[in-house]
C-alpha cells in the first residue's frame, strides 16, 4: 500500500509555494459578509421612510421587526455554535444566506407590518451565520499572525461594497420603488454568496496539512506545539464567573446600541430637509467611512493593542455624534460626522473579536465570543425601535444622540474594567497553556 500521509517538513515547504489557504478564506469571509451584511443588512435603513410613507406604518412600529430578530439571534446563537462545530460550515453558510436573502426579498411582497414580524425569525436565523459568527470564528482559527488586519480587511470590504451598494439601493428605491428594492437587494446576495462559498471556504484542518497563518516552521513541524498554542486561554467555565466576561458583554451591548442608530441615518437625513437620494449619497460616504475605519482600527489592534484602540474609537463616536447634533445644515459636516461614526460602527467587526481575543485567549474562544454576542442581540432588542419611538413621539432624534453620548463614556468605563478583572484572573492562575 502507498503511503499517503505528508510529513510536516513536507507541508511546511509545500505551503512556502503558493498562497497560505488563510487568505483564499479571508476573501471568501469578505465577499459572503459584504453582501449579507454590508449590502443586506446596512440596506435596510433606506427602506423605512418609504415603506412607512406608503403603508402608512409608523417607524417605530416598523422596526419592531429589527427587534424580532433580535430576540431570534438570542435564542438561536448557543445552536448555531453548536451547528458550527457538526456540520459543514459551507453547507451552514448556503442555508445561511437563502434564509437571510430570501426573507429580505420577500419583504418586497409585503402589504402589512406583520409580514415584516413573521420573516423576521427566518431573516436572523440567516444573518447570526453571516454576519456574527462566521467571520471572527474562522479568521481567529485561520489567523496566528495579524488577526486584527484580516479582520479589518473584513470589516472594510463590507463598507467598500456597501459604499458602492446603498446610492445605487437609494437611486432603485427612489425610481423603482422599494418593493422592487427588497427583492433585488436579497436575491442578489443569494446568487453571490453560494458559489464563493462552495469555492473559497473551507475549515481549518491539520490533518490536510492546513495550519493557521503565522506558525512558524517549528510549531508546524511539532504537532503537539501546534496544539497547545491553539489551546491558549481561559475555559469558557472560568470566563463566565469573572467580571470581565461581564463588563466585554456589556460593551457588546453599548457599542451596538450606539452603531444601531445607523439604521435611522438615512431618516434623521430626510428630516433635516435633504432628499431621499442625498440620504442614499450620504449612506454611501459612511460605508466609505467603515473601510476607513475598519482598516485603521485593524492595523492599531495589532500595533498599540485592542484597549487603547477602543478608547480612541469611542473618542472619536463623542465628536460625531457631538457634529450631528450640533451642526446639522451643512452637507459637508455630515459626511464628516458619518465617517467618524463609522470608525465606532466598524468597531463592531473588530473590536469586538479582539477584546475577546485579547481578554481570554482562544481556548474557549467561540463559546466565549458566541454568549459575549448576547449583548449584541439584547441591544437590538432595546435600541433599534428606542431611536424610532423617540422620533415618532417627540419627532426628533436629538434625546437618542444625547444617550448616545452617555453610552460611548460607558463603553469606555467597561473596557477599562475587563481588562482589570483580566488582571484577576491572570492572578489566580486561570490562563492555561
Amino acid at each position: 500500500m502507498v503511503n499517503t500521509t505528508v510529513k510536516p517538513e513536507e507541508k511546511v515547504k509545500a505551503s512556502k509555494s503558493k498562497i497560505h489557504a488563510a487568505w483564499l478564506v479571508l476573501i471568501g469571509l469578505c465577499i459572503i459578509v459584504a453582501f449579507g451584511k454590508g449590502v443586506v443588512n446596512n440596506s435596510s435603513g433606506l427602506f423605512l421612510t418609504p415603506v412607512s410613507k406608503e403603508l402608512g406604518i409608523g417607524i417605530g412600529d416598523l422596526t419592531l421587526y429589527m427587534s424580532i430578530s433580535a430576540v431570534v439571534t438570542i435564542i438561536l446563537l448557543p445552536v448555531a455554535g453548536k451547528l458550527m462545530a457538526k456540520y459543514d460550515i459551507r453547507l451552514l453558510l448556503i442555508v445561511a444566506i437563502i434564509l437571510q436573502g430570501g426573507s429580505f426579498a420577500a419583504f418586497g411582497l409585503m402589504n402589512s407590518v406583520w409580514g415584516w414580524y413573521i420573516l423576521a425569525v427566518p431573516l436572523a436565523f440567516g444573518a447570526i451565520f453571516i454576519n456574527v459568527i462566521a467571520g471572527p470564528v474562522l479568521i481567529n482559527q485561520w489567523f496566528r499572525k495579524n488577526n486584527g488586519l484580516a479582520l479589518g480587511i473584513l470589516t472594510a470590504t463590507g463598507g467598500l461594497i456597501g459604499a458602492f451598494a446603498q446610492p445605487v439601493i437609494g437611486s432603485v428605491i427612489f425610481n423603482q420603488g422599494w418593493r422592487y428594492g427588497y427583492m433585488a437587494v436579497g436575491i442578489t446576495a443569494i446568487i453571490v454568496v453560494i458559489p464563493v462559498t462552495l469555492l473559497l471556504i473551507k475549515k481549518l484542518s491539520q490533518n490536510k496539512g492546513l495550519y493557521p497563518y503565522g506558525m512558524t516552521d517549528t510549531e508546524i513541524a511539532d504537532q503537539g506545539s501546534s496544539s497547545e498554542t491553539q489551546n491558549e486561554g481561559i475555559a469558557m467555565s472560568d470566563a463566565k464567573k469573572s467580571s470581565s466576561f461581564y463588563a466585554l458583554m456589556l460593551f457588546f451591548f453599548l457599542i451596538t446600541s450606539v452603531a444601531s442608530f445607523m439604521m435611522h441615518i438615512p431618516s434623521y437625513i430626510v428630516d433635516k430637509g435633504f432628499t431621499q437620494e442625498f440620504a442614499g449619497t450620504a449612506m454611501g460616504v459612511y460605508m466609505l467611512g467603515v473601510v476607513l475605519g475598519a482598516i485603521i482600527i485593524g492595523m492599531l489592534n495589532d500595533k498599540i493593542g485592542s484597549r487603547n484602540t477602543t478608547i480612541m474609537t469611542m473618542g472619536l463616536g463623542l465628536i460625531s455624534i457631538s457634529l450631528l447634533l450640533f451642526v446639522t445644515s451643512s452637507a459637508t459636516v455630515i459626511f464628516v460626522a458619518l465617517v467618524l461614526f463609522a470608525f465606532v460602527t466598524s468597531g463592531i467587526g473588530t473590536l469586538t473579536p479582539s477584546l475577546t481575543q485579547s481578554l481570554f485567549g482562544n481556548k474557549d474562544y467561540s463559546q466565549i465570543y458566541s454568549t459575549a454576542s448576547l449583548g449584541l442581540a439584547i441591544a437590538a432588542i432595546v435600541a433599534l425601535p428606542a431611536y424610532g419611538y423617540i422620533f415618532q413621539f417627540t419627532g426628533s432624534y436629538s434625546g437618542g444622540l444625547y444617550t448616545i453620548l452617555v453610552m460611548l463614556v460607558l463603553a469606555i468605563v467597561a473596557v477599562l474594567y475587563a481588562f482589570k478583572g483580566k488582571e484577576k484572573l491572570l492572578a489566580a492562575g486561570a490562563w492555561k497553556k
